[in-house]
C-alpha cells in the first residue's frame, strides 16, 4: 500500500512533465516583406523556426527534473516532518510514512506547475527569437496599433517676436491721455 502511494504520484509528475515539449511553431504571425515571393518566404520561415528551436532551449529534460526534484524534495520534507509529529504523538514510524506520501504527492504537484511554467517560458523565447530572425530577413512583423511610433509632422515656424512695450503694431491708436474711466456701477437691489 505505501509503495503506491509513492510510485502514483510520480508517475503523474512524469506525465504532466511529459506535456513540457519544445515548441512546434510560432504562435505568432509574420508576413512575407515587399517584393518577396512565397518561396523566398518560406525558405525565411524554415531558416528562422530551426533557428528559434536552437535558441529557445529544450524545456523536456528540465520540466522531467523539476516534476522529480519536486517530489523527491517534497518526500524528504515530508517524511521530516511527518516523523516530527509522529514521535510527538508516539509512533515516528508512522508519522514519518504518511509526511513522506503526502510530501511526495505535494512536492510533485510544485514540481509539475514549474514544469508547466517553464514550457510557456520556452514558447516565449522561441516567438522571440524567431520574429526576430524573420524581421532580420526583411518580413514585416505585425504589431498593436498602440506600441508603433507616432510619426510626427515638421513642426510650423516660430511665431514672430512680440512687439517692444512701448511700440504699438501698425494700424491700432494709442490709448487716450489721462486716467482710465471709473468702472460701471454694480447691479441695484
Amino acid at each position: 500500500m505505501t509503495r503506491k502511494l509513492i510510485v502514483l504520484p510520480v508517475v503523474a509528475g512524469l506525465v504532466l512533465a511529459s506535456c513540457a515539449t519544445i515548441p512546434t511553431g510560432p504562435s505568432v504571425m509574420v508576413l512575407p516583406g515587399n517584393g518577396k515571393s512565397f518561396e523566398q518566404f518560406q525558405t525565411d520561415d524554415a531558416i528562422c523556426r530551426q533557428w528559434a528551436v536552437q535558441q529557445s532551449g529544450t524545456p523536456n529534460q528540465a520540466a522531467a527534473q523539476s516534476t522529480v526534484g519536486g517530489a523527491v524534495i517534497g518526500t524528504v520534507v515530508g517524511a521530516a516532518a511527518g516523523a516530527a509529529i509522529g514521535a510527538a504523538a508516539g509512533s515516528p514510524a508512522t508519522g514519518a510514512a504518511v509526511g513522506a506520501g503526502a510530501g511526495l504527492l505535494g512536492g510533485t504537484m510544485i514540481g509539475a506547475g514549474n514544469s508547466y511554467a517553464s514550457s510557456g517560458s520556452a514558447q516565449r523565447r522561441y516567438d522571440v527569437t524567431y520574429m526576430q530572425c524573420m524581421y532580420t530577413k526583411g518580413n514585416q512583423i505585425p504589431v498593436a496599433r498602440g506600441s508603433q511610433p507616432a510619426r510626427s509632422a515638421p513642426l510650423p515656424p516660430p511665431p514672430p517676436p512680440p512687439p517692444a512695450s512701448n511700440q504699438l503694431p501698425p494700424g491700432i491708436p494709442p490709448p487716450p491721455a489721462g486716467s482710465p474711466p471709473p468702472p460701471p456701477p454694480g447691479p441695484t437691489q
